[in-house]
């Protein structure tokens, strides 16, 4: 898969050096092409990397159902990561595919997460939330500065489904 998004690329380079170099176009055409070509680069790149199903670093939704997770403890200058498997639940149903997330290691989520991993393997469903901290104005996400919003995750026993009387 990653081979052939290697080879549709450089095609597509190789499309735009026969074009900028053969074609009679306007010169601010030329270069729009060439930084079009340049800003899919990165785009695809972004794009390989989600297909691969490295985790993702992107904000938890705010209600899951946990499947798996594993924790990597920190050692030396490594700070340690937590890996978990969820699949997102929107308006009371679980989405069916699964997608990894990593999340910064913390000593109380790693005990959560162990907790609820050690419950899941004696069958009880674990499920959770995932809110964003307010930071310090009260004013929730900052939009000037990305990546600097943390999230306060609570995994919890998933509530039995209630079945309808006959």
């Amino acid at each position: 898969m990653t081979l052939t998004f290697i080879i549709v690329f450089a095609l597509i380079a190789v499309l735009l050096a026969l074009a900028l170099v053969y074609s009679n176009w306007p010169n601010w055409l030329k270069g729009l092409l060439a930084l079009a070509v340049s800003c899919f680069y990165f785009f695809g790149f972004g794009a390989v990397h989600s297909l691969l199903g490295i985790p993702s670093t992107d904000a938890l939704p705010d209600r899951f159902v946990m499947l798996a997770a594993m924790i990597d403890e920190p050692r030396g200058k490594f700070p340690g990561a937590l890996y978990v498997w969820i699949t997102p639940i929107e308006e009371g149903k679980n989405f069916l595919q699964p997608r990894a997330y990593r999340l910064p290691y913390t000593r109380s989520l790693h005990e959560q997460i162990s907790d609820g991993m050690r419950k899941g393997r004696e069958g009880v469903p674990q499920m959770g939330t995932a809110e964003i901290k307010l930071q310090g104005n009260g004013k929730g996400t900052s939009w000037l500065n990305p990546g600097s919003d943390e999230q306060e995750v609570k995994i919890m026993d998933l509530p039995t489904p209630q079945v309808p009387e006959k």
